[in-house]
């Protein structure tokens, strides 16, 4: 008689086995197509486009280049001007404005910076000064003042000394016209516009405007000492009062108070 079988079905015991092996070897299937695809789509973009992106790699490699080259050529010429400024000026400091002046001549032309020319303007406007030739001295700020270029700050230095030179020949409407908008508190140059404009005021006969200026003057305390004595003195002489600190006033000029002098009488 024959037995019955015990062992179960090979089938269904191979069958979870086989499962998970077929599945790592679609996903190693599925990689190798992604990667195949992103490798054909980037060489299809480099056969399109690459001569472009090329190109453009290139133009900006080739501006980065340009940028540097000409950085540097730029900051060599600033320093070259730089150089031949204080050279003229050490010259100027010797008492020889010829040869300052003869110096700076290079920095006129057009390729300098605008500060550069502004300056070399300047050296040579003291140099005819010191020859005597306010003519030309006045020219030179004329063209500072006008060059529109400039640093602001030395065009309004130009107006300054071009109406401090021809002041005696100026009409005081003029001048109050030129330097009026520098001569306020607060300004970089108000002590010596509003110098100048005080006096003009004063000559056209307008006393309370240039008593009131010389007492704004007087009163600042960024100016210059001998500024605003100057100031406090015209002040007071159109009766405007321009001393703030009578005691601080006193103890700078030296003088002691009353009151200072009778205890020093009683310590004695």
């Amino acid at each position: 008689m024959a037995r019955t079988p015990t062992t179960p079905p090979q089938s269904s015991a191979l069958a979870p086995a086989q499962t998970p092996g077929a599945s790592r070897e679609d996903d190693v299937l599925i990689r190798e197509i992604d990667e195949a695809v992103r490798e054909d789509a980037v060489l299809t973009f480099l056969q399109t486009h690459g001569i472009k992106v090329l190109g453009v790699i290139g133009l900006g490699l080739a501006v980065l280049g340009g940028w540097l080259v000409w950085d540097h050529y730029a900051e060599a010429d600033l320093e070259r001007q730089s150089e031949t400024l204080i050279s003229a000026l050490d010259y100027a400091d010797q008492r020889d404005f010829k040869t300052a002046a003869d110096k700076v001549a290079p920095l006129l032309a057009d390729g300098n910076s605008p500060g550069a020319r502004a300056a070399a303007r300047f050296v040579q406007a003291g140099a005819a000064l010191e020859e005597g030739n306010t003519a030309k001295a006045s020219g030179l700020f004329k063209e500072i003042a006008a060059d529109a270029d400039a640093p602001p700050a030395l065009r309004d230095l130009a107006r300054i000394r071009d109406v401090s030179v021809n002041f005696d020949r100026m009409k005081p409407a003029d001048v109050i016209a030129q330097l009026g908008g520098l001569a306020k508190p607060g300004n970089a140059y108000f002590g010596s516009a509003g110098e100048l404009v005080a006096m003009a005021h004063l000559e056209s006969g307008n006393r309370a405007a240039a008593g009131k200026l010389f007492a704004d003057i007087a009163k600042d305390e960024d100016q210059p000492e001998t500024l605003r004595s100057r100031a406090r003195q015209m002040a007071g002489l159109l009766g405007v009062d321009a001393v703030v600190d009578v005691d601080k006033l006193l103890k700078d000029a030296g003088v002691t108070s009353e009151g200072d002098s009778g205890s020093a009488a009683a310590a004695e």
